[in-house]
């Protein structure tokens, strides 16, 4: 019996690598679509990457798809490859829009132009469509508001995966995903910022760390669960879309809280900077969803809490200091 094959767009970022190494223990033959460039960046890869067939793709380009399509001749696409840093939208939206947003018809196209309806088809939408948001907790059925050019770029996404889906009878999936991090994060990414900001006073490699708005409350997970998510969704009878989230929220103070509890530290006020230059042009204030749907027909449910996911992600960033060092 042959493997199932998935190609995987963005395979390389935190959610690539997770979904990667969860195929991988499935099973599958795993292809990773990446943008030519001078090197590469296969850090979260490092312990699968002779396991990974790499294509040169990029979704600005469609040809550059339907090769990668054509060589993989794939089961499962999963496009998780996006300019996914919601701060960085506001200064570079035509390319946020370019890649974020039209790339998913590039590579819904590429599928449709490819000629195979057995192809099963997962994006990564996000909850940052449902930005300003009309109901909380939100679901599948929450009207959208985002609330930044990425917000926006992920909806359109989302729309053309279901506007083709019943155009014409792709397997199309759309995973609205809140919030989720881990280890593999970037260092850009509050969540991780925070986590490697506080290892390092830890380890009295820094002073302070400067944020933005504590206030603001997301619906946080861990990226390994979510993964897990991603692929039940691609094996029902019938494609749809999810929520997949906690259904509880956290701020950044409470963030802040979990880290520097890990290190000892009860009273963090003293090495915390607000900078304005961190703030949002229009803040989301909160985020929070209702994985209902998910829960009772996948039966997908969250296995790790978020303090856990927090210590983890201290307690890795200390490691990794401590082997640079």
């Amino acid at each position: 019996m042959s493997k199932k094959r998935a190609l995987i767009t963005g395979i390389g970022g935190m959610d690539g690598s997770h979904l990667a190494e969860f195929l991988l223990n499935k099973g599958y033959e795993v292809f990773g679509v990446e943008r030519r460039t001078s090197t590469q960046n296969r850090n979260n890869l490092t312990n699968i990457v002779n396991q990974i067939h790499f294509l040169n793709g990029d979704l600005s380009d469609q040809n550059s798809l339907a090769r990668c399509l054509k060589e993989s001749q794939p089961h499962e696409v999963y496009n998780l490859a996006a300019q996914s840093l919601v701060e960085d939208s506001w200064d570079t939206p035509e390319a946020i829009a370019n890649v974020t947003g039209v790339g998913v018809l590039r590579m819904l196209e590429a599928i449709r132009e490819y000629g195979s309806n057995d192809i099963c088809f997962y994006q990564a939408s996000s909850s940052e469509m449902f930005g300003k948001m009309t109901e909380i907790p939100a679901k599948e059925t929450t009207f959208f508001y985002p609330r930044s050019p990425y917000g926006v770029a992920k909806l359109y996404g989302h729309w053309i995966c279901k506007n083709y889906r019943e155009s014409y009878g792709m397997y199309n999936c759309s995973g609205i995903l809140f919030n989720h991090e881990s280890e593999r994060r970037g260092k850009q990414f509050v969540t991780r910022k925070i986590t490697h900001g506080v290892a390092k006073i830890h380890l009295g490699l820094a002073d302070n760390l400067a944020l933005g708005n504590l206030e603001s409350s997301r619906d946080w997970g861990y990226a390994p669960d979510y993964v897990e998510g991603m692929w039940m969704m691609l094996q029902q009878d019938e494609p749809d879309d999810y929520v997949l989230a906690t259904g509880e929220t956290r701020t950044i103070r409470e963030l802040l809280d979990v880290s520097f509890n890990y290190v000892g530290i009860s009273d963090w006020n003293s090495y915390i900077i607000k900078d304005e230059k961190f703030f949002r042009p229009a803040e989301v204030d909160i985020l929070k969803g209702d994985a209902s749907k998910a829960q009772n027909k996948l039966g997908w449910t969250p296995k790790t809490s978020f303090k856990e996911m927090i210590e983890k992600m201290v307690k890795n960033d200390i490691n990794l200091l401590k082997n640079a060092s």
